[in-house]
């Protein structure tokens, strides 16, 4: 039975993320694991994320083989891969916080500062907000339902280069005083700004495809 490896670098809301998963999953069997040998035999591969960009690259950096394993199963196998708040934002080229960090470079894109033009808007931004899915053909993004409210947490976004598709692109976007990318993704790739595991329903509807997705 397909394995959904859940990566533990020490930077995730791994609990919740796990029992969401779980229920999306049914019998198929969920593992939290540092083990790169683990990821290599997943046909789906989360990376979830919590804090600054710096610090999460350095604790997935810090695993032994982990980083390899990762390009091996999702860049050279391209199994499912699912990245969530930071564990999105580590897709990208470069992050901007606390200075200049390199991503894995998935996707060519920046993680910079929110700036919302309405000063009123609180910065980190928390809470719930209407997410606008510009693929609705995605076969995981469109199993959500028009006006779908996400939950967030995060004073940081991507800023995405689509110029070119086949390096990255803009799925889903959200108004926080101006445009966030709240999705990005390409080929078996997916990454959510928004917390899944926390946005009830949708972020159930959400796993399920996910789970289900045969890229």
């Amino acid at each position: 039975m397909s394995l959904i490896a859940i990566i533990d670098y020490g930077s995730g809301n791994l609990r919740s993320v796990e029992k969401a998963v779980e229920l999306a999953a049914g019998d198929r069997p969920v593992c939290v694991t540092a083990r790169p040998e683990d990821v290599l035999t997943a046909d789906h591969v989360i990376l979830p994320g919590v804090g600054a960009f710096a610090d999460c690259k350095q604790g997935l950096d810090s695993l032994p083989g982990m980083v390899d394993a990762l390009e091996q199963r999702v860049i050279s196998d391209g199994r499912a891969f699912l990245g969530i708040c930071v564990g999105m934002q580590l897709l990208a080229r470069e992050g901007r916080e606390h200075g200049r960090t390199d991503g894995l470079g998935w996707i060519d894109g920046t993680v910079v500062p929110i700036t919302p033009a309405d000063r009123a808007l609180n910065v980190p931004h928390m809470g719930w907000n209407e997410i606008n899915v510009l693929d609705k053909a995605h076969p995981v993004l469109g199993a959500l339902p028009a006006g779908a409210h996400c939950y967030f947490a995060n004073s940081y976004h991507m800023q995405v280069n689509d110029t070119d598709l086949g390096r990255g692109q803009k799925l889903a976007v959200t108004d926080y005083g101006g445009e966030i990318t709240v999705a990005v993704g390409r080929d078996n790739i997916l990454g959510t700004q928004f917390h899944p595991e926390k946005s009830q329903a949708v972020g159930a509807a959400l796993l399920k495809a996910f789970v289900e997705w045969r890229p």
